[in-house]
């Protein structure tokens, strides 16, 4: 009976860890380019059930009780394997903002902060003081060629990532990449947005401020080319890809197995107080 009480138990703590992610995606269905996560689990090594004869004493002397026969399995309960990101996309949200950019396609873009380069989905930037293309917290957008700096209101990126702005802005002719006619008119391009992806995405950590930080685990970033770079929309940010209507039934779900388990813990604690209760009296 203790046993099912640690079983029980191992369940319960189970749905506190569920219940925290499904409340964490709840609390960003409003943030942009955020990626839900779903907890994954995993059963404990069940405990084998061995026969003995009836004086309760294994047929084989201890230390070589394993060749005992198996008459079934009890298991121990569960417990948490890793929490999920799912980084499938996010719809997209016109916003009309020449600083916001989305992504349509696996990819990251890349961020120079001061504890090394991270990666976002976000691309939701403004025009920092010094006319670099920044987060809201500050840390620059890198391109091919580093940091980008553009025009107030006077540049343009294509699908491919390139950097676009009116040639008579173009006052610093040694950081201009090259010079051309197209639908935006005489443009210059400035650079081209680095977009890495990496061969274990799942397994990038969450830093905060929409921002992942490769490891071990998900390997280095790998710089995309041609058809393997996501297009990339001016004007548009990636919603959340989280659907409020499912992650409210998971929590009613949460809460049901929460309450079945401290059920059982409750039920086999009578029955372990009835046990000594008897005991006492009888023994």
């Amino acid at each position: 009976m203790v046993k099912g009480i640690y079983t029980a138990a191992s369940g319960m703590r189970a749905q506190q860890w569920r219940l925290d992610s499904v409340a964490n995606n709840l609390s960003n269905v409003n943030t942009d380019s955020y990626k839900r996560e779903q907890s994954v689990f995993k059963t404990n090594p069940d405990l084998l059930i061995r026969r003995r004869v009836d004086d309760g004493v294994y047929r084989h002397p201890f230390g070589s009780g394993d060749v005992a026969p198996i008459i079934g399995k009890l298991g121990t309960g569960v417990e948490m394997n890793e929490l999920y990101v799912d980084f499938s996309q996010g719809a997209f949200k016109e916003t009309e903002n020449d600083y916001d950019l989305a992504l349509d396609g696996k990819g990251f873009l890349v961020i120079h902060t001061p504890y090394g380069e991270r990666y976002t989905r976000n691309g939701g930037f403004i025009r920092g003081k010094e006319g670099f293309l920044e987060t809201r917290e500050g840390f620059p957008v890198l391109g091919q060629e580093g940091p980008i700096r553009v025009q107030q209101n006077n540049f343009k990126v294509d699908k491919e990532g390139n950097v676009w702005i009116n040639a008579e802005y173009a006052d610093d002719p040694d950081t201009m990449v090259s010079r051309e006619h197209n639908e935006w008119g005489q443009v210059v391009l400035l650079d081209t947005l680095r977009l890495v992806g990496f061969e274990r995405e799942r397994y990038l950590k969450k830093q905060g401020s929409s921002l992942y930080r490769a490891d071990e685990f998900s390997g280095p970033p790998i710089e995309l080319e041609g058809d393997d770079r996501p297009n990339v929309y001016q004007g548009f940010n990636e919603a959340a890809n989280v659907d409020p209507v499912v992650e409210m039934v998971q929590m009613i779900e949460v809460n049901r197995s929460y309450e079945a388990n401290q059920k059982i813990i409750q039920t086999h604690d009578a029955m372990l107080g009835t046990l000594i209760n008897q005991y006492a009296k009888f023994g």
